[in-house]
C-alpha cells in the first residue's frame, strides 16, 4: 500500500514520512505555492531524503506547483519574506486556503499513482480552520467524489505536541538537523550550504521550545542564535 505524505521539510512532516514508512511505501509530495521560504525548504528536502532512514521505503519526491501569489497581495508577509515577530501567536501566521491547495494537488497524484491515503502532520492545539477533523473528513469526501477515486486523509500526529514529534524522530533516527522550521531562512555563501534558521520568527521559537521540552539537544543552526 502506498501513502502520500505532504512533505514540507519541516520537523513534523519529516518525522511523519519516517513514521508512515514503517507500514507503507511513502510517496513524498511537495507543493510549491510561491511563498518566500520555499527555496530553503526545497534545498533541505533534497538532503533530508538521502538519509538512511528513508532508504528503500520512500520514493523520489514529487514536486508540484500551484501559485497563491495571485491570491495573496504582493505585500503579504509570506510573499515578501518578512514573517511576524518572535512572540507572534499562531493565529497571526495563518495562510488561508493553503491546505485546500496542498490536498487537492496531492489527491490528483494519489489518483494517478493508484494510492488511496494522504497523510499530513498538523499537531494538537493548531488553531487554523483547515486543520479541523471536520475539514479533513469533508475534503476526503469531496476529493473522492470529484476524482472518482477513494481518498483517505490521515493526520497521525493530530493529538501530539511538537516535543512528542521530536522524540519520535529520535526513535526513528530521523536527521532532525536536516529539517527546516523557519519563515525567513538564509543560506551561506557556498552553493551547497544548507539553509539556516533565522532565529527570529515564531516558527524558530516553536522549534527551540519543542527541543527544550523534549529534553533533546537542538541540532539546528540559527543565524541569530541568542535571540529571545
Amino acid at each position: 500500500m502506498n501513502t502520500l505524505v505532504l512533505l514540507s521539510g519541516g520537523l513534523d512532516s519529516a518525522v511523519l514520512a519516517a513514521h508512515e514508512a514503517l507500514a507503507a511505501t511513502v510517496q513524498p509530495v511537495y507543493v510549491s505555492v510561491g511563498l518566500a521560504w520555499e527555496a530553503g525548504e526545497g534545498a533541505m528536502i533534497q538532503r533530508l531524503l538521502t538519509a538512511p532512514v528513508f532508504a528503500g521505503r520512500v520514493q523520489p519526491l514529487v514536486r508540484m506547483e500551484s501559485t497563491m501569489r495571485d491570491v495573496y497581495p504582493p505585500d503579504h508577509w509570506a510573499i515578501r519574506g518578512a514573517p511576524p515577530a518572535y512572540d507572534t501567536p499562531d493565529e497571526d501566521v495563518y495562510l488561508p486556503g493553503r491546505n485546500l491547495v496542498l490536498l487537492t494537488q496531492a489527491a490528483v497524484v494519489a489518483m494517478r499513482t493508484h494510492a488511496h491515503r494522504i497523510s499530513l502532520g498538523p499537531l494538537a492545539g493548531n488553531p487554523f480552520p483547515d486543520t479541523r477533523t471536520e475539514f479533513f473528513a469533508a475534503m476526503a469526501t469531496a476529493l473522492s467524489l470529484g476524482l472518482d477515486h477513494p481518498i483517505e486523509i490521515a493526520t497521525p500526529f493530530l493529538h501530539w505536541d511538537k516535543a512528542q514529534v521530536i522524540r519520535r524522530g529520535v526513535e526513528l533516527d530521523v536527521p532532525l538537523e536536516l529539517t527546516l522550521s523557519c519563515m525567513n531562512p538564509s543560506t551561506g555563501a557556498a552553493s551547497d550550504a544548507l539553509p539556516m534558521h533565522c532565529g527570529r520568527c515564531s516558527k524558530c521559537r516553536e522549534r527551540r521550545d519543542a527541543f527544550a521540552a523534549a529534553g533533546t539537544p537542538d541540532p539546528s543552526t540559527y543565524a541569530t542564535p541568542g535571540f529571545r
